[in-house]
């Protein structure tokens, strides 16, 4: 379940320009209704990321008082609130991995199973949606350095160079794995993935 977070960035709920308006407007309930809409899919990409419920929770509210300070700017007719939401979410836990304390937080891997409650009770609900399953499909036709590489790059915000040391790679190796990922995933979902 590596792509889960990526899968759930992708899920579209309804309501939320109205919820957008009301955050603009500063009413506490829409900040409320926005944590209870995106709280769980929020801390499992970042729990994902930085792999520590405790610093997880902290980022959590890091994350929706940031995007209370700003929905001024957010323009709820060009779409869902979700992604812009998961960017600041998966922002601040990347943030937190390069600083210090992230450093030494993350020098200790805890297994990707460690919280499987995270999972148990949302996988049901992905499953229904045509557009997740085709974004799975997806990322299964690449290749295992492919995906590897993308998960490296979305889940812990490394570089290309970063990757290739990580990976054991030389560096033009990589960038032909992330260039042909990335083609291929646009190629497949036929929607505006940046080469």
């Amino acid at each position: 379940m590596l792509l889960l977070p990526i899968l759930l960035a992708l899920r579209v709920a309804e309501g939320d320009g109205d919820l957008v308006v009301r955050l603009q407007r500063r009413d506490p309930e829409a900040l409320a209704a926005l944590y209870d809409r995106y709280g769980r899919l929020v801390f499992s990409l970042i729990v994902r990321v930085v792999r520590d419920a405790g610093i997880a929770e902290d980022l959590v509210q890091e994350t929706f008082l940031r995007v209370w300070n700003r929905a001024q700017g957010f323009e709820a007719g060009k779409g869902s609130i979700a992604p812009w939401l998961l960017a600041v979410a998966r922002n601040r836990a990347i943030d937190y991995l390069r600083s210090a304390g992230g450093r030494e937080r993350n020098a200790l891997e805890l297994e990707e199973t460690a919280h499987p409650a995270l999972w148990s009770d949302i996988e049901q609900s992905l499953l229904d949606s045509d557009r997740i399953r085709r974004v799975k499909a997806a990322m299964d036709k690449l290749s295992p350095n492919q995906r590897q590489a993308i998960e490296l790059a979305y889940f812990e915000g490394l570089s290309q160079s970063e990757m290739a040391e990580r990976m054991g790679q030389p560096l033009g190796t990589v960038k032909t794995w992330v260039r042909t990922a990335l083609r291929s995933l646009r190629d497949e979902l036929g929607t505006a993935v940046p080469a």
